[in-house]
């Protein structure tokens, strides 16, 4: 659990992603940035849960077979959430 990036753009080639980093974010991400905008136009409260599949700072990936299997779990919180 930690700080995520939201940002319009994911693929950044400034380089800005590992000065994130370096300040503690653990990933970047660009859907929630649209829906949080997207929810203040509406006045209505909206809230995301990331779940991470690649890793910038490492390297680590995961296949499409684990994404598929695993973020289920997610899935299946946001659901109750909701």
């Amino acid at each position: 659990m930690g700080n995520v990036y939201s940002h319009d753009a994911f693929y950044d080639e400034s380089g800005s992603t590992m000065t994130w980093a370096k300040m503690g974010t653990l990933a970047v991400e660009m859907e929630t940035a649209g829906l949080y905008m997207t929810a203040a136009r509406a006045g209505k409260n909206a809230l995301a849960i990331c779940t991470i599949s690649d890793s910038i700072v490492t390297g680590e990936e995961t296949t499409s077979a684990e994404r598929q299997t695993t973020f289920n779990t997610m899935m299946e919180i946001a659901l109750e959430i909701a």
